[in-house]
């Protein structure tokens, strides 16, 4: 067995219960259309960093930040009921940084390919 696999398991197990808890049991309004991309959980089970996207701009971010913060101690209840561990791990909530920068890649990449594509001149 990996050495990394049990908290990655894990990690992935508790993506799965706060995705299902915050699409049905929370109802905040600051939380926006929310998707959970990650949860990295430390080896020792202790810590659980959620890593998140959100559709719109930087104050609908914010909102979520602060809406989930408000949410972590029933987030964590929760978990605690559904997820079979000694101890439940504290949770982080942090903006996924790279899918945000993978998006604007591919724009500018789609940019450059459409930019190419009018220059080009077509087969007469």
């Amino acid at each position: 067995m990996a050495q990394g696999s049990r908290p990655d398991r894990v990690g992935e197990h508790i993506r799965q219960e706060l995705s299902q808890i915050i699409a049905q049991q929370v109802h905040d309004p600051g939380i926006g259309f929310l998707t959970l991309t990650r949860v990295k959980v430390t080896p020792d089970l202790q810590l659980a960093r959620v890593l998140y996207t959100v559709m719109g701009d930087d104050k609908q971010r914010k909102d979520t930040q602060k809406a989930l913060e408000r949410a972590m101690p029933f987030l964590r209840r929760q978990i605690g009921s559904r997820v079979r561990l000694r101890r439940v791990p504290e949770l982080q909530f942090f903006y996924d940084e790279a899918i945000a920068h993978q998006d604007r890649i591919e724009q500018i990449l789609l940019d450059l390919k459409k930019e190419r594509d009018e220059r080009e001149p077509t087969d007469e």
